[in-house]
C-alpha cells in the first residue's frame, strides 16, 4: 500500500470535520499550503492548544476560557429565563441573534435510543436541579425540530412537571427536520416572539 503524502493526510483529517467532503477538504488544504506560512502556523498553534485553553462551564455546559462562562457571569441577564439547547454552538448561534437576554443549559446531544443516547446520558437531571433551585420560571426548548429533538423536549417537559416553571419551545420560523446551525438571525428572532407553551 503507498504511503499518503502530507497533503493527502491533511486532506483526510479535514474531510472528518462535519459539512466537509473531500472535495472542500482538497480545497481548504492547498488554501492553508498557498497561505503564508505564519498563517498555517498560527492555525496549528491554536489546534493544538484547544484542549488546553477551554472547559465545560459547570453551569451551563458551554465551552468556555473561564469559569463561569461570560454568559453565566453576567449579572444583567434574566435569571428566571433558561434556554436548553442540544449542543455548544447552539448558545453561539442564539447569542448572535441578540434576541435573548436569559441564561442557557447544554444537554449535550439529544436521545437517540436507537444510537444509544438515553436520558442518563445527558444533562437533564443537572437542568431539573437547577430549575428548582435557581428561580427560574420559564424553560424555552430550544432543540431542533426533528424526531429526537421532540423525543428529547417530551421528557424534559415531563421531568420539570411540578417545578413552577412554564415550559415553552421556539416556534414558527424553524423548518422541521432542519438545524439550528444553519437559522438566520431573523428566523430565530421570530422563533424566540412567537414561543408558544409546550
Amino acid at each position: 500500500m503507498a504511503r499518503l503524502d502530507a497533503i493527502e493526510r491533511l486532506v483526510m483529517l479535514l474531510a472528518k470535520l462535519p459539512g466537509i467532503g473531500k472535495k472542500t477538504a482538497g480545497r481548504l488544504a492547498y488554501h492553508i499550503l498557498d497561505s503564508d506560512r505564519t498563517y498555517a502556523q498560527a492555525l496549528a498553534g491554536e489546534l493544538s492548544r484547544l484542549h488546553d485553553s477551554l472547559s465545560r462551564c459547570s453551569v451551563c455546559g458551554v465551552w468556555t476560557e473561564t469559569e463561569p462562562c461570560p454568559v453565566c457571569a453576567d449579572e444583567s441577564r434574566d435569571k428566571a429565563s433558561l434556554c436548553v439547547v442540544e449542543r455548544a454552538q447552539d448558545v453561539r448561534i442564539i447569542e448572535e441573534a441578540r434576541e435573548f437576554r436569559g441564561r442557557f443549559h447544554v444537554l449535550g446531544g439529544l436521545i437517540a435510543p436507537l444510537e444509544g443516547v438515553n436520558p442518563g446520558d445527558l444533562s437533564i437531571g443537572k437542568l431539573v436541579g437547577r430549575v428548582k433551585t435557581e428561580g427560574i420560571t420559564e424553560v424555552i426548548l430550544a432543540l431542533n425540530p426533528t424526531l429526537e429533538g421532540d423525543t428529547t423536549s417530551l421528557y424534559v417537559q415531563k421531568q420539570l412537571e411540578g417545578s413552577g416553571a412554564v415550559v415553552t419551545r421556539l416556534a414558527s420560523g424553524l423548518p422541521v427536520g432542519g438545524d439550528l446551525e444553519y437559522a438566520d438571525r431573523l428566523t430565530l428572532s421570530r422563533s424566540f416572539r412567537s414561543r408558544v407553551k409546550f
